[in-house]
C-alpha cells in the first residue's frame, strides 16, 4: 500500500463509538449483568486501548494505531465466529410445506 492509500484509510467505527462502548461496558447494569450470565467482572480494556489509538490515528496517522486498530476488530470478528448458531439451519423445507395448515392436525405429545 503506498503511502498516501495508507493516509487515506480511515477506522472501522467512529472514535466516538470505541467511548461509548467502554462507557457502557464500565456501567453498573452491564457489569451486574455480565457476573450474572458470566460469573465474571467484564474486561473493559481493549475499548478503552482502541479509542486511545483511534485518537491516535485521527491526530497523528501513526501505524502503531492502525495495526493495533485493525487487529483488535479481526479478533472480534473471529470471537463472533466462535459461537455455534442456536437453531439448526434447514437444507431443505419440510415435505409438507405446500400443504394448508390446518388446525385440526392432532398435536403431538
Amino acid at each position: 500500500m503506498a503511502a498516501s492509500d495508507e493516509r487515506l484509510w480511515r477506522p472501522p467505527r467512529v472514535c466516538d463509538d470505541y467511548w461509548s462502548e467502554f462507557r457502557h461496558c464500565k456501567s453498573l447494569r452491564n457489569r451486574f449483568h455480565h457476573y450474572y450470565t458470566h460469573g465474571t467482572q467484564p474486561s473493559c480494556q481493549q475499548w478503552k486501548e482502541d479509542y486511545q489509538n483511534c485518537r491516535e490515528w485521527e491526530q497523528h496517522k501513526t501505524t502503531e494505531a492502525k495495526e493495533a486498530l485493525q487487529q483488535s476488530e479481526r479478533g472480534r470478528v473471529a470471537e463472533q465466529k466462535k459461537f455455534t448458531p442456536v437453531w439448526e439451519l434447514r437444507q431443505d423445507p419440510p415435505k409438507d410445506w405446500h400443504l394448508p395448515l390446518s388446525h385440526e392436525k392432532p398435536q403431538d405429545t
